[in-house]
């Protein structure tokens, strides 16, 4: 199958593209620097923004799924998610695409928030409220606007190896536990998702 990566340079985005490759899947990469991904036969490096419509069209309209993995560094005011999720629904709309869109967020946003621990209640509340908000519009947005959608929230990222073992939360509950997860883990999870869509319309929480 063809997948699509947005934000595929550097992070998760970077450990997704890997991951779809030695799957055995074309990919095609969309970022602003597409420098730091290494070459391959199976992949096209596309150099864009998550942001235009444009850009997206070109990147949607021959894939099977599409994977969006942006982040950013800046910590106050920013609007890179709304403007993506917004920039997404015009371009699957335009394109008439039906390919699932799976988008990592953060546990943490939305209803989620309510269900954190102490420290990342105070992470977030101190550090990456902005993010979060815009993450929020974001998650909102797209299930208003998109049928075939799946938000991917893990947990604290950490750069530790693959395992292929985490659990899988999709619904939240009292007491419920999202604790740690490799960023290797997580691009293990939107590969497999990828292949096989099995969270469709819902909020997925994947930590160890």
């Amino acid at each position: 199958m063809t997948i699509a990566i947005i934000g595929a340079s550097a992070g998760i985005g970077l450990l997704t593209v890997e991951r779809a490759l030695t799957s055995g899947h074309q990919v095609i990469a969309l970022s602003r620097d597409t420098s730091p991904i290494p070459d391959h036969p199976a992949l096209t490096k596309v150099k864009g923004s998550a942001t235009s419509v444009a850009d997206l069209k070109g990147l949607i309209i021959d894939a099977d799924a599409v994977l969006v993995t942006i982040g950013t560094k800046k910590k106050k005011g920013t609007t890179l998610f709304s403007d993506t999720a917004q920039a997404l629904i015009t371009a699957y709309a335009e394109t008439r695409s039906k390919a699932p869109l799976l988008v990592i967020t953060g546990f943490g946003t939305g209803e989620s928030r309510r269900y954190l621990g102490l420290f990342m209640k105070l992470v977030i509340r101190f550090f990456l409220r902005d993010q979060y908000t815009d993450k929020t519009r974001m998650e909102v947005m797209l299930a208003k606007g998109l049928i075939r959608w799946e938000i991917v929230q893990p947990g604290i990222l950490t750069n530790g190896s693959h395992t292929g073992n985490y659990r899988v939360q999709s619904s939240l509950h009292k007491g419920m536990q999202v604790g740690r997860i490799s960023r290797a883990d997580v691009a293990d999870f939107m590969i497999n998702q990828a292949e096989n869509p099995t969270f469709l319309g819902q909020h997925v929480a994947i930590s160890y």
